[in-house]
């Protein structure tokens, strides 16, 4: 009889830290599923007031005059880097524009021989491409909103410019 409760108690001890260790577990996976809604929640939230239709971006731009060489629009040229620019187009413009910046009928406008493209210079193209098109916009003819940056909130001005240069390379 002794053996029986002995036996018995093993399998209930065994059964307890089973089942506390599946609690631990779970707890664990819900800490980390609220931490990731509220780091996704704030993301999100931002991205949506940049881009919700009631939200005005002023694009300025600033005519200037120097003896530095000039891109297709008129403006200062930037030094970018047509190679590293490939790259992060293919990662954060192809989706809408593209591989090779032709367009997604209904999406995202061809980029290769475009009026836009070519009247306007690399500086005003970066500031474009940091705040996007509003589907609200005018001159948004697809009713398609263009985040900002592309969606990558990653890029600085710098791979902004490699960008431009890419898309200036397909466009000679």
């Amino acid at each position: 009889m002794a053996d029986e409760q002995t036996d018995e108690m093993q399998v209930s001890k065994g059964g307890w830290i089973a089942l506390g260790a599946f609690a631990g577990i779970a707890a664990t996976v819900a800490v980390g599923l609220i931490a990731l809604a509220v780091v996704v929640g704030t993301s999100d939230s931002s991205d949506a007031v940049a881009s919700s239709p009631t939200s005005t971006v002023a694009v300025t731009t600033t005519v200037v005059t120097s003896s530095e060489p000039v891109a297709s629009g008129g403006g200062t040229a930037l030094d970018g880097d047509a190679g590293n620019g490939e790259a992060l187009y293919g990662a954060s413009c192809a989706a809408c524009h593209a591989a090779g910046a032709v367009g997604v009928p209904g999406l995202g406008k061809p980029l290769v021989g475009s009026d836009f493209i070519d009247t306007l210079a690399d500086s005003e193209l970066v500031a474009f491409i940091s705040v996007g098109r509003d589907p609200s916009d005018p001159a948004n003819t697809t009713g398609v909103g263009m985040p900002p940056k592309g969606g990558n909130p990653s890029l600085n001005d710098a791979d902004l410019a490699d960008i431009v240069a890419y898309i200036r390379s397909l466009n000679p």
